[in-house]
């Protein structure tokens, strides 16, 4: 129960009790009951094990039946005994009262608070029952709001990639396209043209054709251009990264990709090189177990980081061919490549946002 509500009752059972016990009492000195009470009170509040309240409830009990004068406060202490595990103990306080009171105003009147304290703390109970369940349902309900929302966020992303690698196929398919029919009918006739200026003697017809060469020439490198772009542009670097990794038998990896922009196409095709040689170098060089891929979008850098398990490096630190090629990458981009091989292989790369 709420350590508020319990002091509450306790503070107007201990008004009614005082009332009473003040003009009724010949007890020298008179305060001697009232700090018992409270003290007895505080201890049984205080220990929740239910036999140390059974045995300060008895000491009390019984000091009620040596002076009769701790009978105006059996109410207070029986506070904590009431609705507990030996909830019907508070009736051996009504052999005291048999013994020492004759008048039965008092013992009624006693009894009377005995049934206040025991309504007292069954509103409490009811009220921290009350709070308990309010408290569970608002959890729920939040945690539910959030779940609701997390589910939100991940269909819309989820929606939004499908949508972006809709667009990139389409790219792809049309580059193709372009590629295989219109290159080809270019090409074709480059070199026919060719042969119509080997064949033909005519100087003014072979100016006309060399400028009809040149200009089907220019279409054809502005269209291989194009088709250039849109393949690099089609390339989903999470799609390529995942393929990689599925791809990749020697041990499980792990894959943390946090990047929401979009990135320059040739840094695509470094990260992509970078992680392909440094599979290929765990493959080769360790007894790695588990390996662990991260590629994180910060506000000024990209930052990724390859790492393994492995306790065996079967290669001198920093001077593969490999190792070189990735350095040089990164260079090429104005990066940072940190290598680490004290708990097993680690690269560390981070490069600058242009």
């Amino acid at each position: 129960m709420d350590i508020k509500d319990v002091l509450l009752d306790k503070i107007i059972i201990f008004i009614l009790c005082t009332v009473y016990y003040v003009p009724n009492t010949s007890f020298n000195p008179i305060i001697v009951p009232i700090l018992v009470a409270v003290i007895i009170s505080a201890l049984l509040s205080y220990f929740e094990n239910d036999i140390i309240r059974l045995s300060g409830f008895a000491a009390y009990v019984a000091l009620s039946i040596y002076n009769h004068e701790f009978l105006f406060f059996i109410p207070l202490v029986s506070y904590d005994i009431l609705f507990s595990k030996f909830k019907w103990i508070w009736l051996f306080s009504l052999f005291p009262l048999a013994v020492n009171f004759k008048e039965a105003f008092t013992i009624i009147l006693i009894i009377l608070f005995i049934i206040v304290a025991g309504l007292l703390k069954y509103r409490s109970i009811s009220l921290h029952s009350i709070k308990k369940e309010y408290y569970k349902l608002r959890d729920n309900s939040m945690e539910m709001s959030m779940a609701f929302e997390r589910n939100n966020k991940e269909l819309l992303e989820k929606q939004d990639y499908e949508i972006n690698l809709a667009a990139l196929n389409e790219r792809n398919r049309i580059a193709r396209e372009i590629h295989d029919n219109v290159g080809h009918l270019l090409s074709s006739s480059i070199l026919q043209i060719g042969a119509l200026l080997v064949t033909n003697k005519d100087e003014n017809t072979k100016e006309s054709l060399r400028m009809i060469k040149e200009t089907l020439s220019k279409a054809m490198d502005s269209i291989r251009n194009s088709v250039h772009n849109l393949h690099d542009e089609s390339i989903d670097l999470y799609t390529e990264i995942k393929t990689l990794i599925n791809n990749f038998k020697f041990c499980p990896v792990e894959f943390d990709y946090d990047i929401e922009g979009n990135v320059e196409h040739k840094l695509k095709y470094c990260f992509i090189a970078v992680i392909r040689e440094c599979l290929s170098n765990i493959a080769r060089h360790s007894n790695a177990t588990k390996a662990n891929i991260v590629l994180r979008e910060h506000p000024a850098i990209y930052q990724l980081i390859v790492q393994d398990n492995g306790t065996q490096i079967n290669y001198e630190e920093g001077k593969g061919i490999g190792l070189k090629n990735i350095s040089d990458r990164v260079a090429s981009f104005s990066g940072n490549m940190n290598l680490s091989f004290d708990k097993g292989f680690k690269v560390f790369i981070s490069i600058p946002k242009r």
